[in-house]
């Protein structure tokens, strides 16, 4: 069987496509987020975060072979812990990274190497923020806001323990958009235009994740752009497209070679 890691828009496909090719497959999430997979009998889901007393257990309940890791190319804990317990456990691990689309280059645009810097930057321009890095590590961008006495938005997912996060960081009804993307450029805009935006946080999440309407939306709008550099990423093991990386499960030898992962924009440590 394979443990499928999954969570963003590439894990229904690649699910389907490993149990159209015969493959037995175990879904793990880190939420509840509806996820639509069909009613293949050889698709299964579990989930809940995986420490490593977890994650053996999953493997060894399960009779894991192989763990695709198809987290979020900033999901680095996961991606870390995933590649030690395979190894620890002498089975595969293969990872699928979306390639960068942000530019070390691009115009108007920062990057932060962690999210202290991030909010830092962000907060500098003396503007409105809105920031769209997800749920976790909140509290800089709070204190930020608390310190400088600028509007301070966050657009999250729309789940409970998302919107618990925001609470725990103080965060009033107001500050919180919440929804679940990738959104338009449209949208994107509009959240930008309503709130009075000048500065937008985002992460380089690839194009399925929707960095490119964000950026877009963004110089629209005439907003500053703060981007959190991704982790560095090993590039053994790992594909930068779904085609590839079954291909290489399904025949190591030829697929291996054919679609080893290429990727574009910073490789810098992990934020």
């Amino acid at each position: 069987m394979i443990l499928l890691l999954g969570g963003t828009a590439d894990t229904k496909p690649l699910a389907r496509r490993l149990a159209a090719a015969g493959r037995r497959v175990l879904i793990s999430t880190a939420t509840d987020i509806p996820l639509d997979v069909g009613g293949d009998a050889g698709i299964q889901r579990r989930c809940g975060p995986l420490d490593d007393a977890s994650l053996i257990e999953l493997v060894r309940q399960h009779g894991i072979r192989t763990i695709v890791d198809a987290t979020h190319p900033y999901a680095a804990a996961i991606r870390e812990r995933a590649r030690r317990i395979a190894a620890e456990l002498a089975i595969r691990c293969v990872t699928l990274v979306r390639p960068a689309v942000i530019a070390p280059d691009e115009a108007n645009v920062e990057f932060a190497d962690d999210h202290r810097e991030a909010a830092r930057r962000a907060f500098a321009h003396g503007r409105a923020v809105l920031l769209t890095t997800g749920s976790k590590n909140l509290a800089p961008y709070a204190a930020q806001a608390a310190a400088t006495g600028l509007p301070l938005v966050v657009r999250v997912l729309d789940h409970p323990d998302s919107l618990a996060a925001c609470r725990r960081a103080g965060l009033a009804d107001h500050q919180i958009l919440a929804g679940r993307g990738p959104f338009t450029v449209e949208r994107n805009h509009q959240d930008l235009c309503r709130f009075g935006i000048g500065v937008l946080v985002t992460k380089d999440s690839g194009h399925a994740g929707g960095t490119r309407e964000k950026l877009a939306a963004a110089r629209l709008a005439s907003c500053r752009i703060v981007v959190l550099r991704r982790p560095v990423a090993d590039d053994a093991n790992a594909f930068s497209d779904i085609d590839g990386l079954i291909a290489a499960l399904l025949d190591p030898e030829t697929g291996r070679s054919c679609s080893a992962l290429e990727m574009s924009g910073p490789r810098v440590q992990n934020s």
